[in-house]
């Protein structure tokens, strides 16, 4: 396989000479900087068989390289094996991220300026202007070139725009209508002082339409961009191409444009924009760089309606992030739903293994994935499951494979990270499961991490504490042994929507948005050992007001996940009394409110995994 992707790279170079290129940037991203775009939109991993979420290109004339960060490390070595596409490793000390690097290099074929070409639609605003200000510093002149689909020549088989039905989302499942949320989004423009804003992130459209679809794997999304004005809002949207009628999805645009939706097409936003159809006059519009792509942001600027742009994060991501009382209700009873599927799991992989059934880690996925489809209002999976055993657990983003993965066997520790989406909420847990004797490494790994994720559950903190300010506080347990990991401590989750979301989050990076009650985290410290193990613990957590006095108003956490943590690989030495008492407490809390569901033997089972240590 090395061979085609380094064909393909050569043909990418071919184009390079005849267009009089420097470099050409492939992101990893679509026209809506989705974390996991479509399939249509996978040029990365057309390019250089890299699978991991987070990847970019860039080819020059002579150098080929990917960039990627701590999670897909081992994976992309693996990957980028016999391709002539060297690694770049971002989010280390020693990082040159693309922009850096890219003004660093010399390119002998260029001239005063050097010229790089993109797909436009797939590189953000912010992504560009980070180019330029790269070059700006090295005091020397850079072309930008926006190439949209600039793949497409090459990539025969290229899939097509995904398009699915359309689902809407009352009042009762989500606290708030659409009307509310659109006027809102008025009221912030008023204070602006705009008279547009331009919606192109799929969560911030799917969230303030209470819209759901399944363009995305994994991901109940609609491909769309939104323009609300003072006035009216567009949706820019593709309609599933019906064979038969679907009143479903039919009934829901129907309801969206009762509610003052202009339905208009998806491929009708850039001549909208510029203006090429009729549209209101528009004066000023508010875009966020971060997200918007740099081929409609320069539609805007070069030969749009004339109106100015104004710059500035979206209201969205920040509103959305705060649950309502009806999506926090609805959340604790998806984690409800989720833990007894959970349950079921982990009693049905222990008593496998005891009868000597041979169980690999793909049909362990088949068997949770399967056991979540059952609970009604399943939509399927939140993000692919990780089945990991052994030292495949050692890749954070591992990808189980369908055929040839690792068979379980009873010793060591098995890894399984996944989650659901719900009608009424998302899910994400992770379970470290220890399937017979483990190794002395093994178990202080597996303790430490746990005393990682207890001591940030049970933090109390002021309120204007930004995750950045108590990532420490998972990560100091392995400090203290010199050990450490890679990737972030915990993530926003989003309620019915993607299961990675911001714009909090609990990691090293110096992000200054406070944690507020009404956020939902990711509460998963880990450790990796390359050729051996991998351990995290992952539990979702609420934030929630703790009380106010002299010194101010305080929060902490409420954990949400409700499945047992196996303590049987635990080091009881190592745990603090006061730890003990919050795992023997969580044990006992997912005991007393999901055995009342369980099969009776599910229930004894359980009942004699959560029996407290000491």
């Amino acid at each position: 396989m090395g061979n085609l992707y380094a064909s393909r790279v050569e043909a990418i170079r071919e184009m390079m000479r005849e267009h009089g290129w420097d470099a050409v940037i492939f992101g990893g991203s679509d026209p809506h900087s989705s974390e996991y775009p479509a399939k249509r939109w996978k040029q990365v991993e057309w390019i250089s068989g890299f699978t991991g979420e987070a990847g970019d290109v860039v080819i020059t004339l002579d150098h080929a390289g990917l960039w990627t960060d701590t999670r897909y490390f081992i994976q992309a070595a693996r990957q980028l094996a016999g391709t002539g596409i060297c690694l770049h490793k971002l989010r280390i000390p020693e990082a040159v991220p693309i922009p850096e690097w890219l003004a660093a290099e010399e390119f002998p074929s260029a001239g005063e300026t050097v010229t790089i070409a993109l797909d436009g639609l797939c590189q953000s605003v912010f992504a560009i202007d980070a180019i330029t200000e790269a070059f700006e510093k090295e005091g020397k002149e850079v072309s930008i070139v926006s190439a949209p689909d600039i793949i497409s020549g090459f990539w025969k088989d290229r899939p097509e725009i995904p398009v699915s039905p359309v689902l809407t989302l009352g009042d009762e499942q989500v606290g708030e209508s659409r009307e509310r949320k659109l006027m809102w989004l008025r009221k912030f423009l008023m204070m602006k002082g705009c008279d547009a804003i331009l919606l192109s992130s799929l969560d911030e459209i799917a969230w303030t339409l209470n819209v759901r679809g399944s363009d995305i794997e994994y991901n109940p999304l609609v491909i769309s961009y939104l323009l609300v004005t003072m006035e009216k809002a567009e949706w820019y949207v593709r309609k599933y191409p019906f064979t038969a009628p679907d009143e479903e999805s039919e009934d829901s645009f129907y309801e969206i444009a009762a509610d003052g939706v202009e339905i208009k097409d998806y491929s009708d936003l850039e001549l909208s924009l510029g203006g090429m159809l009729d549209i209101e006059s528009l004066e000023k519009i508010y875009v966020d760089p971060s997200t918007l792509n740099y081929h409609i942001y320069k539609l805007l600027l070069d030969n749009g309606l004339g109106a100015s742009v104004m710059e500035g994060p979206s209201p969205v991501p920040l509103r959305k992030a705060v649950k309502n009382s009806v999506e926090i209700e609805l959340m604790r009873e998806a984690h409800l739903e989720d833990g007894l599927a959970m349950e079921k799991f982990l009693w049905w992989l222990e008593n496998q293994l005891v009868l000597g059934e041979r169980i690999d880690e793909w049909t362990a996925a088949e068997k949770i994935d399967g056991l979540r489809a059952r609970i009604p209002g399943n939509r399927g999976n939140s993000f692919e499951t990780i089945s990991a055993y052994g030292e495949n657990a050692a890749l954070p983003h591992y990808v189980t494979p369908k055929t040839g993965s690792a068979v379980l066997e009873r010793r060591g520790l098995y890894l399984v990270d996944s989650g659901g989406q719900y009608l009424f909420g998302t899910t994400d847990l992770t379970r470290t499961v220890p399937l017979g004797p483990c190794t002395q490494l093994e178990k202080e790994d597996y303790t430490l991490v746990l005393k990682g994720h207890i001591d940030l559950a049970m933090a109390v903190f002021p309120k204007g504490t930004a995750g950045c300010q108590i990532d420490a506080l998972a990560r100091n347990p392995l400090w203290g042994a010199k050990r450490n990991f890679g990737h972030g401590t915990g993530h926003g989750v989003g309620f019915f929507l993607c299961v990675h979301e911001g714009p909090e989050d609990i990691r090293q990076n110096f992000n200054t948005q406070p944690l507020l009650p009404g956020m939902i985290v990711s509460d998963e410290p880990g450790i990796y050992r390359e050729g051996r193990h991998g351990v995290r613990h992952e539990n979702l957590v609420l934030c929630r007001e703790e009380g106010t006095n002299e010194f101010g108003t305080w929060l902490s956490f409420e954990t949400l996940t409700l499945c047992h943590i196996d303590t049987s690989a635990i080091l009881p030495e190592l745990l603090t009394a006061e730890e003990k008492d919050w795992l023997n407490t969580y044990n006992e809390r997912v005991f007393r409110t999901l055995s009342p569901s369980l099969p009776k033997e599910i229930a004894s089972w359980l009942r004699e995994k959560t029996k407290k240590i000491i």
